[in-house]
């Protein structure tokens, strides 16, 4: 469970860095819950060939995030923003 929350609030942050295929894909495997077997008979590919470009996907997120850290720092903000008891300075941050 850990892995799909990391993966899929990565995607949240960098789907348009990845191709159309890539980000259907993954969103077909993380979001919609479709098996890889399922993904492979919709988009007329091999099951392995659907494996590869879920690895690929994951590898891709990481390595964005490693470099530009975008969900670390959104996550960062939203837990300061918890602490923050101003209503109205809370609403603007968000």
């Amino acid at each position: 469970m850990e892995k799909f929350v990391y993966y899929t609030k990565l995607f949240d942050c960098y789907k348009k860095l990845l191709s159309p295929q890539e980000a259907l894909t993954f969103s077909y495997y993380y979001e919609e819950d479709l098996s890889l077997q399922e993904i492979a008979e919709c988009r007329g590919v091999s099951k392995s060939a659907i494996g590869a470009t879920i690895k690929n996907v994951e590898l891709k997120l990481a390595t964005y995030e490693n470099a530009l850290h975008l969900e670390a720092r959104k996550s960062n903000l939203l837990r300061i923003i918890t602490t923050i008891e101003d209503e109205n300075l809370k609403l603007e941050l968000e």
